[in-house]
């Protein structure tokens, strides 16, 4: 149908660009539109930044689409800008609808870290029943605060990317048909969600940004209904999410040993994300965003992709399957089943291995399970994919170079994810008029105050600083814990970085393979600064 004309409407992930036979064929297709939504993503300086949007730019060009439509709901006019720049789009061309949704009511209310759980139990009480989001940022937060409001006797349950996808569906359909009332979240719940009767929307901890504010509100009173939007605003959240950034920065060290990996091959070679992810202990957004960029300065340039591997399901028993083929046929049958390693109730092959063994190609071994899964004896899911690339001639003797630029480009990611931060405590510290303070952060001016918002409720006319607890020492007992966690030398914690990391809470993919995230010590200094734990892990490493 693409190739023929007869398809009018393709709808595809941005992801999707990175297989280079896929991109071939539609540079085949005159494409009458180019319709990107969510098209923040492709700045640097937005919310929500994935690097796979930063191709969709080049690709336009080269296939010579006259025609784009970019769509975003949560762009300041930095990103607008940078939205327009990357598509050629004329200032005079950007339509901007107006933010403001007049049944959305803003308040902030400060307090205290140790006064929130009773503070949301009021809030809960007094607005009556009514579904509700509350948004965290942590996950043992989710399922501690579930817990809390339960046993106060509310329909509560936790939702974050921990728990099993099939128990996520259960509590994201139970919440949508209304047996649940009340989902505590981390930001994994959402996209997607469109339940028209959301009363409440209540950050328990501070967003990350205005934008992310503004997006989760915004699941709240689809229905023009009056909503109730709260942020329980204390100081002490920012540690936690700084510590979040400064944590998802790579190393010098780690971004070398990613270049030279990548640098240092033959001129054309296959990788896996997930599996650099976790040999570089890297975080595969992070390793996605760094491959974006080398694509982006012609440094890689990709050829397409494939799948290394499969996961298998026999739907017959194996004497069954090999009835009635040939001896040959039957031979290849019963040694490709055998390099099958059993998981669970599936088998996985990797296709190279049962090439090789079977002394047949990895073509051959596709179409072979292809053809018994046609015949009804298995299904098979292909795995683990692999990204194809050509290297650059020119550039492996000037690693130093490309490590240099990757980690100006990351550290420049970093400051704007501070300065969110930033904005949003100035948010919650403001005396003015929260709608307009909003809409001003999204270029939109309004003549008078909402006039239904906390602040404009209360009339405030001052800033206020956000309460903030002491923050304790590192104490005599966590640096117990620390030297012991040293002595149990565990491989996914051999440099201070990623020790730090794990004391933060910060999950990484060394640390989650080798299943260290339910270690008493996982998280153990979440609320001290990152540099400061840094520091005391390297001093002790040393001693």
């Amino acid at each position: 149908e693409l190739e023929s004309g007869t398809l009018r409407l393709l709808l595809i992930a941005p992801e999707r660009f990175a297989n280079a036979v896929f991109t071939e064929r539609l540079a085949r297709v005159q494409i009458a539109l180019m319709a990107i939504d969510e098209a923040h993503c492709i700045s640097e300086w937005g919310h929500n930044f994935r690097p796979d949007y930063l191709k969709l730019a080049n690709l336009r060009r080269r296939w010579g689409v006259q025609r784009v439509l970019a769509l975003t709901a949560t762009a300041t006019p930095q990103v607008a800008s940078d939205i327009r720049a990357a598509f050629d789009i004329e200032p005079d061309d950007q339509v901007q609808t107006g933010f403001r949704r007049q049944n959305l009511h803003f308040f902030i209310t400060p307090c205290h870290a140790k006064e929130r759980e009773a503070l949301l139990v009021s809030r809960l009480r007094e607005a009556g029943e009514g579904p509700t989001i509350v948004y965290v940022t942590l996950q043992q937060t989710a399922e501690a605060l579930a817990g809390r409001l339960s046993r106060e006797g509310f329909n509560a349950k936790a939702y974050h990317a921990g728990l099993t996808d099939e128990w996520r569906k259960e509590v994201q359909d139970g919440f949508m048909s209304g047996r649940f009332q009340i989902i505590v979240a981390t930001i994994a719940f959402g996209m997607g969600i469109d339940k028209a009767d959301i009363r409440s929307v209540y950050h328990f901890n501070l967003p990350k940004s205005l934008e992310n504010f503004v997006q989760e509100s915004g699941r709240a009173g689809r229905d023009g209904a009056p909503a109730h939007c709260e942020i329980l605003a204390c100081a002490n959240d920012r540690i936690v999410l700084e510590n979040f950034v400064y944590g998802d920065s790579p190393s010098p060290q780690a971004l070398r040993s990613l270049v030279e990996h990548l640098m240092l091959r033959g001129e054309t070679f296959s990788i896996s994300r997930y599996d650099l992810a976790g040999t570089k202990d890297i975080r595969p957004m992070v390793v996605a965003t760094a491959l974006a960029y080398l694509e982006l300065d012609e440094i890689l340039i990709p050829t397409g992709s494939h799948h290394a591997g499969c996961r298998i399901r026999l739907l017959q028993p194996e004497h069954r399957i090999l009835a009635g083929h040939d001896p040959e046929r039957r031979a290849l049958i019963e040694s490709l089943l055998s390099q099958a390693k059993e998981s669970g109730f599936r088998m996985t092959i990797d296709l190279e291995r049962a090439a090789e063994k079977t002394g047949t190609t990895i073509t051959a071994v596709r179409e072979t399970l292809r053809q018994l899964a046609e015949l009804g004896d298995l299904t098979v899911q292909p795995t683990h994919l692999r990204q194809d690339y050509r290297r650059s001639p020119d550039v492996a003797a000037d690693i130093p170079a490309v490590v240099s630029k990757l980690r100006q480009l990351f550290l420049r990611r970093e400051e704007s994810e501070i300065l969110r931060l930033r904005q949003v405590i100035d948010f919650c510290e403001t005396g003015d008029c929260l709608t307009r303070h909003l809409l001003s952060y999204f270029g939109e001016s309004m003549e008078e105050d909402c006039g239904t918002c906390g602040n404009c409720l209360q009339k405030k006319t001052s800033s206020h600083s956000l309460p903030c607890s002491v923050i304790d020492d590192i104490s005599v007992e966590d640096l117990l814990v620390i030297q012991a966690l040293i002595s149990e030398k565990h491989g996914a914690l051999r440099q201070a970085r990623q020790m730090a990391r794990f004391l933060c809470g910060i999950i990484s993919p060394a640390a989650a393979r080798e299943r260290l995230l339910t270690h008493d010590a996982f998280g153990l200094l979440a609320q001290v600064p990152f540099q400061t734990v840094l520091t005391q892990v390297e001093s002790m490493l040393l001693t």
